[in-house]
This record gives C-alpha cells, sequence and structure tokens, in this order.
C-alpha cells in the first residue's frame, strides 16, 4: 500500500480530528466533498472503532502494514498495550526529529530524514522509521545546520514535550524518557484501536 500524499486537512476533515494537533487542518466540522456536510448517520461500534484507528495512523503518517507492525510490537511488551503503542510510534526517529522542532510537521520531518540530515548519536540514519532508544541524541549533520526550512520550523517552535531535551546552540535533542500517557494527545482512545484489532 503506497503512502498517501494528498492534502491531510482532508484526511483530518475525514475523520473529525486535527492530524497536525495544531487545529489548523479542521476548520469545517465536517467530511470532504460536496456532500461531506449530509454524512451524519449514527455510526456503528465498528465505524468508531475504525475512526479511532484512522485518526492514529493519519496522525503519524504510516501506512497500514506498518501501523498493524507496530500495534502487534506493542503486544509484546509488558505494559497496557494500548499506552505501548502511542509510545513505540513516539520513539519513531521522524517523530522525534517533528517534536524536537526540526521540521513543523511530521511529513516535513520523515523528508529530512530521508534526505539524510539527520544524525542518531553521531550516525547518519535515514530510516523515517527507525525506533530510537532512550537516551540517543539526535541531532542535524554539520552540513544541515544551515538549512533554510530547519532555521525556519525552528523559530516558530512554542513549548517542546518534556520527555525531549533541547540544546538551541547545538542543534541537538535527546530523548530522556518514554513519555507518559497523559503528555500525548488526550483526544485518542487507545482503546478503541485495541478493541478494532482484537476483535
Amino acid at each position: 500500500m503506497s503512502r498517501y500524499t494528498g492534502p491531510k486537512y482532508k484526511q483530518a476533515r475525514r475523520v473529525g480530528f486535527s492530524i497536525s494537533e495544531t487545529g489548523k487542518d479542521l476548520k469545517r466540522p465536517y467530511g470532504p466533498g460536496q456532500h461531506g456536510n449530509a454524512r451524519k448517520g449514527k455510526l456503528s461500534n465498528y465505524g468508531v472503532q475504525l475512526k479511532e484507528k484512522q485518526k492514529v495512523r493519519f496522525m503519524y503518517g504510516l501506512n497500514e502494514r506498518q501501523f498493524r507492525k507496530t500495534f502487534d510490537e506493542a503486544a509484546k511488551l509488558r505494559g497496557i498495550h494500548g499506552e505501548d503503542f502511542l509510545k513505540l510510534l513516539e520513539s519513531r526517529l521522524d517523530n522525534l526529529v517533528y517534536r524536537m522542532g526540526f521540521a513543523t510537521t511530521r511529513r516535513g520531518a520523515r523528508q529530512l530524514v530521508n534526505h539524510g540530515h539527520i544524525l542518531v548519536d553521531g550516525k547518519k540514519v535515514d530510516i523515517p522509521s527507525f525506533r530510537v532508544k532512550v537516551g540517543s541524541v539526535i541531532s542535524l549533520k554539520e552540513s544541515s545546520k544551515d538549512h533554510k526550512a530547519v532555521k525556519e520550523a525552528l523559530e516558530k517552535v512554542g513549548k517542546r514535550v518534556e520527555f525531549i531535551t533541547f540544546d538551541a546552540n547545538k542543534m541537538e535533542g535527546t530523548y530522556v524518557r518514554l513519555p507518559e500517557r497523559n503528555e500525548l494527545n488526550a483526544d485518542i482512545n487507545e482503546s478503541m484501536i485495541v478493541e478494532f484489532y482484537n476483535r
């Protein structure tokens, strides 16, 4: 299955959820298309679970195969399945590059990683799905520190999440610990995703 490269706001309107987590992509609170405002039937239990799954999948920008693989990996961990799943998604390199402010969107962060601008513990990693270990340092390649898009993104950063630390002078961040559930999006009901895949 190929990755969706169309407008993010269409996905956001389809699931009624801000995929960028900014709210800017959800100016119209109904589905996309000519008849988007007319589709107001009540969802079945399956439909509610599917919508919840799609919200998270769209947010992190994964295709179905990657998403299910990560879900299955979370099942092997000893914590709460849904929370462990979100923690694995947050540990992806493209997500942490986005969280540190090197890009304004996860899609932009994925592109930075793909193009070889990112180092993990001093080594170039160009795989967006790379699982970053706690304690790892994520930085920009020396020749990429003057990258125009990165500089513009860093200027727009407001508050960063507490499970990473960032050194603006060195332009590097450290993944200090796994996130707590209360630090992640409160509008996600991960138990619905667990129910969807376990039905």
